[in-house]
């Protein structure tokens, strides 16, 4: 059994094709039932633990499984998407084991983010735990995985300056949009969406009291929810193509897997804004604004990785807290192995543990009979018991002596190995020798 992780993101993959592997909070538990059925009937691995992790710029995922099942995975994800498996091989990551654990907790931690220090990304892994654990997908050591990237999370945000400084996406959209408007408080802005990213977005451009703040969302209720926080008003999706050139500036995020906003309507739009400028941000994977919509006059397009550059400054300032998270992540890493190998039942120290166990009671069990038949012979007690702890005493010493006798190695060895050779690969004393008898 190992621990893996299969995943496109932001760095390995461009938008469109992340796009294609995006699940929204509802599609994950049926997609993880279907790959776990997938891997038991066509690569026999029944016992698969496994959880989803999907968000703008990543999607990935985690199994305790044999390393056999990530190929499998991996053609599986690919069907999915509708790519081939070479296409998508090509922009992922695949990580066992140590890589695995390491790769989680810098995700949950913020160091892999686009945005380095984010703490968005720590929600939205919680979210992919609860989903996979409700939908009965998450086992001991994936769950294991998971609370101690928390907790490492937890360390680095409490004990580095990891988010210090950092520009979050909706920042740097109200940074874009102050470049292009001479005065934000004379605009008109449009949120298409009410999900956890346009709040953070919407907040940001309601500091700056813009004239106007409407929301446009598929359920009228949550959308009436933001707009009244916000002081503002509240449209149905269906009724965007007739109001978008009413406003000046139009942030988007939905969960559609499909654009909501097409070329047509925003030229449209532009014609009876008589050419006055459109700022556009989609922060949807995949897209809900059509990317034709970038080659018009007037419109200012940005995606989500249009912003990177944005997002990225004040860098340099961050190393030394990189520096110090990395560090907490190591020792991270290095106690869920230790956890991991002790309870594999292949490999690690459990079944050194037994052996150990077992060759106790050997000797116990010879010291035993040995002490049970001069006792019978009617030896004096005092002398049986002290021939019985002579025994038992010896034989857990030979091995230890034996190593000593033969000196050092040159080289250090594991202590599991050193252990072995004292209590299991000695030779054992002569029959008789520390009986007494």
């Amino acid at each position: 059994m190992a621990v893996w992780a299969l995943g496109i993101n932001h760095t390995t993959a461009p938008l469109d094709l992340r796009g294609r592997f995006a699940f929204a909070l509802d599609q994950i538990a049926p997609t993880l039932h279907g790959l776990r059925q997938s891997l038991a009937t066509s690569s026999r691995h029944p016992q698969v633990e496994t959880a989803i992790l999907s968000t703008c710029n990543r999607t990935e995922i985690y199994c305790a499984a044999p390393t056999a099942a990530l190929e499998h995975t991996l053609g599986w994800l690919a069907h999915t998407g509708g790519v081939s498996p070479e296409l998508l091989h090509a922009h992922s990551y695949q990580l066992e084991n140590g890589l695995a654990a390491r790769h989680a907790f810098r995700v949950a931690s913020g160091l892999d983010s686009m945005v380095l220090g984010e703490a968005q990304i720590l929600g939205q892994m919680k979210n992919a735990v609860r989903v996979a654990e409700g939908a009965g997908a998450l086992g001991s050591t994936l769950n294991q995985l998971f609370q101690r990237s928390f907790a490492v999370a937890k360390e680095v945000r409490t004990s580095t300056d990891i988010g210090a400084h950092s520009i979050s996406m909706a920042a740097a959209a109200v940074r874009l949009a102050g470049q292009l408007f001479e005065d934000l408080s004379q605009i008109r802005v449009l949120f298409v969406g009410a999900g956890e990213m346009i709040e953070l977005c919407a907040t940001h451009f309601a500091a700056r009291s813009p004239r106007h703040i409407a929301i446009a969302n598929r359920t009228l209720e949550r959308g009436e929810k933001l707009a009244t926080r916000l002081g503002g008003s509240v449209m149905r999706l269906a009724e965007l193509p007739e109001h978008l050139h009413e406003f000046d500036a139009i942030v988007s995020c939905t969960a559609s897997q499909l654009p909501i906003i097409g070329l047509g309507a925003v030229e449209r739009a532009v014609k009876r804004r008589r050419h006055r400028p459109i700022f556009m941000v989609d922060l949807a994977v995949p897209r809900d604004i059509e990317p034709e919509v970038k080659e018009l006059e007037d419109v200012y397009l940005y995606t989500v990785d249009d912003l990177a550059g944005v997002v990225q400054t004040a860098q340099a300032s961050r190393q030394a807290a990189v520096a110090q998270a990395e560090a907490i992540i190591d020792a991270g890493v290095q106690n869920f192995m230790r956890w991991v190998d002790q309870r594999d039942p292949t490999g690690g120290t459990v079944p050194l543990i037994r052996q150990l166990n077992a060759q106790a009671d050997e000797w116990r069990a010879l010291e035993l009979a040995r002490a049970r038949k001069r006792l019978a012979r009617g030896e004096d007690v005092e002398a049986v018991l002290e021939g019985l702890s002579r025994g038992l005493t010896q034989k857990m010493l030979h091995g230890a002596m034996a190593e000593l006798r033969a000196g050092g190695a040159a080289d250090p060895i594991p202590p599991s190995e050193a252990i072995a050779r004292m209590f299991l690969r000695a030779e054992r004393p002569a029959a008789g020798s520390t009986s007494g008898s």
